[in-house]
C-alpha cells in the first residue's frame, strides 16, 4: 500500500503541473491578445449580439459575470454570460471567446450530437461520482462477509460497478473535447464572415482558442490519471484480501 501512496502522491503533482501549464497558457494568450483592438472595435458583446443576429438567434441574452475568462452559455437561462475581462473589450482575444460561446449556442440550435450528448451526460456523471465510493465500500463489505463463509466475486462487482460510474467523469471530458474544438471552429467562420476580424487578424484569434482548447486536453488527461489511479486502488483492496485469504 506504500507504493500506492507514493504513485498517488505522484500522480496528483503531475496532474497540478499539467494543469498549471495549460492555465497559464492561456492567460498568457489572452493577456497579449486582450491588448491588441481589433480594427472593426466591436467588443465582445457586439460581436455576440451581432453573431447571435445573423443566425437568427432572438431568444437568448447577453450578460456580463463578474471574474476573468468566467465566460459560459446557459443553455437553460437562455443567457450568454461574458466575463468582466471580454464583455466590454473590442480585443481579438475578447472577440474570439465571445464568438466561441456563441458558437455553442448554435450547436444546440442545430442539434450538433456531441453537444446533447455532453449535456445528456452531465446528471448522469454528477450521480456516479457521489455513487462510485460508497459502491466501492458496499462491495468491499459484502466481500469481507461473503467471504468469511464461502467464496464468491458479488463484492468485487459491485465495487468494479463504482469504479465504472467513478469513470463517467473521464467519458464526459471525452465528449467534451470534440465539442470545445467545434465551437471554436464556429467560431472562426463567424468572425470572419461577419467582418468582425480581418483575415490578418484571425491567426491571433486562433491562438487564444487554440490556448483555451489545451485546458480541456489537459483536464482529460489528469480525469483519466485519476481514474486509472482510482481502478488500481480498487484492485489493489480486493487483490490483498484475496491474498490473507
Amino acid at each position: 500500500m506504500l507504493e500506492y501512496y507514493l504513485i498517488s502522491i505522484g500522480v496528483a503533482l503531475v496532474c497540478m503541473i499539467i494543469s498549471a501549464v495549460a492555465s497559464a497558457r492561456v492567460h498568457a494568450a489572452y493577456k497579449k491578445y486582450g491588448q491588441m483592438a481589433t480594427e472593426s472595435h466591436m467588443t465582445g458583446y457586439d460581436t455576440a449580439q451581432r453573431l447571435l443576429r445573423a443566425n437568427g438567434v432572438t431568444d437568448i441574452k447577453v450578460q456580463k459575470v463578474q471574474g476573468n475568462l468566467t465566460d459560459h452559455y446557459h443553455p437553460k437561462k437562455k443567457l450568454v454570460n461574458l466575463s468582466e475581462t471580454v464583455y466590454g473589450n473590442d480585443s481579438v482575444a475578447a472577440c474570439a471567446v465571445a464568438a466561441h460561446e456563441i458558437g455553442h449556442v448554435m450547436q444546440k440550435k442545430k442539434g450538433y450530437f456531441p453537444y446533447k450528448l455532453r449535456n445528456a451526460l452531465v446528471t448522469v456523471t454528477n450521480i456516479g461520482s457521489r455513487l462510485a465510493f460508497p459502491l466501492v465500500l458496499v462491495g468491499l463489505l459484502l466481500d469481507l462477509l461473503v467471504t468469511a463463509t464461502k467464496s464468491s466475486d458479488v463484492g468485487f462487482y459491485i465495487a468494479m460497478v463504482g469504479v465504472g460510474l467513478y469513470g463517467l467523469s473521464t467519458v464526459f471530458m471525452l465528449v467534451t473535447l470534440p465539442v470545445e474544438f467545434n465551437a471554436s471552429r464556429r467560431a472562426k467562420k463567424m468572425l470572419l464572415e461577419q467582418e468582425i476580424l480581418t483575415e490578418a487578424e484571425l491567426p491571433y484569434a486562433e491562438k487564444v482558442l487554440s490556448a483555451a482548447a489545451q485546458t480541456y486536453v489537459a483536464s482529460l488527461l489528469t480525469s483519466l490519471i485519476f481514474f486509472l489511479r482510482f481502478l488500481l486502488w480498487v484492485l489493489m483492496l480486493f487483490g490483498g484480501r484475496r491474498r490473507r485469504n
